[in-house]
């Protein structure tokens, strides 16, 4: 009887009418427990967290009831559970926090934003032929209103780690069945808030994310504001060919599997920032003969490059470089621009260590990686979802293996020019934006710097023995 008694003040919303009035038992206790968070505290080794309400957001119109089929590009990140990111807003304007992130307000938007992105109210669940599908039944985004004694400051560096998770990440991990979206609101000492948030990457990549929150924040500026891009769910649109076919040249392209290691030793999390003048630099470095290289190829080429060095590779071992790519506007027809899903391939270049870090040889490191992205195409893409539909093994969802990249390898996830600074819900635009734990050593996320500057923040998950060598290879020449 008390289990029930504190359940009940824990309410669950199940349309807009009831926000912050009424609470709904319409889910069993048995299920609200594996879901909802009771009044806690989190701890860690930075500060404590303190959870004061915990609730279920569903669409506040009614949404298709169904089973949503996964493209294969789909199902091949299912085991990666929860993209983890955190955004910091300070509360420069002097309203107080009682307006400051007004949660009735934000629990009004993101209800109607579900409306049109319906899959994150749902969960993941196994269709009749035992192949994982969302289930879209409207059973709601978590959203979750802590406090804290921490102030924006305290993170002034933006870098990753277990702490920033477990303090401002809601803890979905070991829900079953999975939560496809979960937010927590910390109102923050300083009067600043941090939004953390945990979507499910079998729900969306990073495009579809951020036009999620986009759309969100929006609502919340502008209740009346449109969806732009229309929302687009067809998924089939990335079935595989029937029958399908792997181009023999395909597999030299993209790279379908994660390779990872055994941790041979400790691993830190470090975030650096480039300003706008060494982008320029190092873009014309770069460029050679070409006249133009993108930011992305040319930091991806420096940071290869330097990692390399770091490591003290071979001069004769293979090393590889890999990285996601979108794969919406290389197929015929493009996708529509409001797909909603996952639509990124992984691709890769290659070479043997003296020719990648040899000081001359900078733009043709550089070379190599536009190769690879130019080599995709329509039949590159229709042959990688081939490929996925027939190596297709079904998993349960479970986290992916503990390990690392092996030291020949490393993997650039690039979020330059997303819309990261966009979400504001009416209270201005975030201070930053972070990816709030990476921990795997060898992967390198690649962000815009700030809200305009030009600058770009590099955030690399390495060997905490390579570190100092890394930052004096990456700023030496810039």
């Amino acid at each position: 009887m008390e289990e029930a008694r504190e359940l009940q003040r824990v309410p669950i919303y199940t349309s807009v009418d009831f926000l912050l009035t009424r609470p709904q038992l319409s889910i069993s206790a048995r299920k609200m427990g594996a879901v909802l968070s009771k009044r806690r505290k989190r701890k860690t080794g930075v500060g404590e967290v303190k959870v004061v309400e915990s609730c279920m957001v569903i669409p506040s119109e009614e949404t298709p009831r169904r089973g949503l089929w996964l493209s294969p590009l789909d199902l091949m990140l299912i085991n990666r559970g929860h993209t983890p990111t955190v955004y910091f807003y300070r509360s420069d304007s002097g309203a107080t926090v009682e307006h400051f992130f007004d949660v009735a307000r934000m629990k009004v938007a993101m209800a109607k934003a579900l409306v049109a992105f319906y899959p994150l109210a749902g969960r993941l669940g196994v269709g009749v032929h035992g192949r994982a599908e969302i289930d879209c039944s409207g059973q709601g985004a978590l959203f979750v209103v802590a406090r804290s004694g921490l102030t924006v400051d305290d993170f002034r560096s933006f870098r990753p780690s277990p702490e920033l998770r477990k303090l401002f990440v809601p803890c979905v991990q070991h829900d079953s069945p999975s939560v496809m979206c979960a937010v927590q609101v910390t109102f923050l000492k300083c009067g600043g808030v941090a939004l953390g948030t945990a979507m499910h990457h079998v729900a969306a990549d990073a495009i579809s994310a951020f036009h999620f929150f986009q759309t969100w924040s929006a609502i919340s500026r502008d209740p009346s504001a449109a969806q732009n891009p229309p929302v687009v769910h067809d998924r089939t649109l990335l079935r595989a060919r029937s029958p399908p076919f792997v181009h023999p040249d395909a597999i030299s392209v993209f790279c379908p599997k994660l390779n990872l290691s055994d941790l041979s030793g400790p691993i830190v999390s470090e975030t650096f920032d480039i300003s706008k003048d060494q982008v320029a630099a190092l873009k014309r470095a770069c460029a050679g003969d070409s006249g133009r290289v993108s930011t992305f190829c040319a930091l991806s080429a420096h940071v290869w490059r330097c990692v390399c060095v770091a490591r003290r590779l071979p001069p004769d071992a293979t090393t590889r470089l890999t990285f996601p790519a979108s794969v919406r506007r290389s197929l015929r027809p493009p996708l529509p621009a409001g797909y909603f899903g996952n639509g990124i391939i992984w691709l890769g270049a290659a070479g043997k260590v003296r020719d990648i870090t040899s000081s001359e040889n900078l733009s043709s490191v550089t070379g190599r990686i536009a190769g690879a992205v130019r080599r995709m195409d329509d039949e590159l893409v229709r042959s990688a979802i081939d490929y996925f539909e027939l190596t297709l093994v079904e998993t349960d969802g479970q986290p992916a293996p503990a390990g690392c990249m092996p030291e020949t390898e490393l993997r650039v996830i690039s979020w330059l020019g997303m819309p990261v600074y966009d979400v504001d819900f009416g209270w201005g635009k975030p201070l930053a934006m972070v990816r709030a734990e990476s921990e795997r050593a060898g992967f390198v996320y690649l962000m815009d710097g700030g809200q305009g500057g030009g600058g770009v923040r590099v955030h690399i998950c390495t060997e905490a023995e390579i570190l100092s060598d890394f930052q004096r290879l990456l700023y030496a020449k810039l």
